[in-house]
């Protein structure tokens, strides 16, 4: 069973007319439809975070086709469009949101787009989304000082566990990005499991804080995302996205070696 592949899908805003920063990483409504449907289609089983996690831990079995639908920062679609459509199938899913994005008493004003409300929220939570933290907000967490991290995840915990009366188990790392130091922060403050992004399907191999996800787009076709979860040629579909990590991942190497350099000067 360690060897079981599954897809975690990442989605971020479900909207017919999203603005320029993040219409890339949304999807139409109809086109979220016709994937959910596709899901159905093809009998897989959508799971919550907390129980693909739980199952792998407790070396539980698992259904034949086993999917995660999950959701980043907290979009005003997710609960406009998507909910309709994953409450006419069933559907439980998975919505990480930062805190300090949503609409409310705890708005930062950072929020990319028209984001959720706390009510929203409550609505999605009632009808079988799991709430997860994604900080507060929404920084690279691993670029952060030890003092601000602790902040970062507690402080969304809090509200979280305030506005719901029940404290999230699960998080998803803003932007994908982690190290050793921000997992272990994570685990430290309540978290039972977290999701990076990774292009890949995740496996019970890659720990409880590491789990992987494939990313979909607005250009993400149906013969794609067939593809994607039936984990064919997911290399190929997010080949340009490593090389462009990869690089990344060098670049911040280094800001964060000068970062420790010159706390250390301090």
């Amino acid at each position: 069973m360690s060897g079981r592949r599954v897809p975690i899908l990442m989605y971020h805003s479900v909207a017919t007319a999203p603005n320029a920063a993040t219409r890339a990483l949304s999807v139409a409504p109809a086109a979220f439809a016709e994937q959910m449907a596709l899901l159905a289609d093809l009998r897989y089983t959508p799971l919550t975070t907390a129980e693909l996690a739980a199952a792998w831990r407790e070396d539980r079995p698992l259904p034949d086709r086993p999917v995660l639908v999950t959701f980043d920062d907290g979009y005003e679609g997710v609960h406009r469009h998507a909910l309709p459509v994953l409450a006419g199938h069933g559907f439980p899913s998975t919505l990480f949101v930062s805190t300090g994005w949503l609409r409310g008493a705890h708005d930062t004003g950072g929020g990319p787009d028209t984001m959720l409300g706390w009510d929203q929220v409550r609505d999605l939570a009632a009808a079988g989304t799991e709430i997860g933290g994604h900080s507060h907000t929404h920084p690279q967490l691993d670029l952060l000082d030890d003092e601000a991290l602790r902040f970062e995840l507690a402080h969304c915990t809090e509200v979280i566990g305030d506005e719901l009366g029940a404290r999230p188990v699960s998080f998803a790392y803003p932007y994908g990005y982690s190290s050793r130091r921000v997992r272990r922060a994570v685990r430290e403050t309540g978290y039972r499991q977290s999701l990076a992004v990774g292009n890949a399907l995740a496996r019970r191999r890659q720990g409880p804080y590491a789990l992987q996800r494939v990313t979909v787009r607005r250009s993400t076709g149906t013969e794609e995302f067939e593809r994607l979860v039936q984990g064919r040629a997911i290399a190929r579909n997010f080949a340009r996205d490593r090389v462009l990590t990869k690089g990344y991942a060098v670049v911040r190497r280094a800001r964060q070696a000068c970062r420790k350099a010159i706390r250390t000067r301090v």
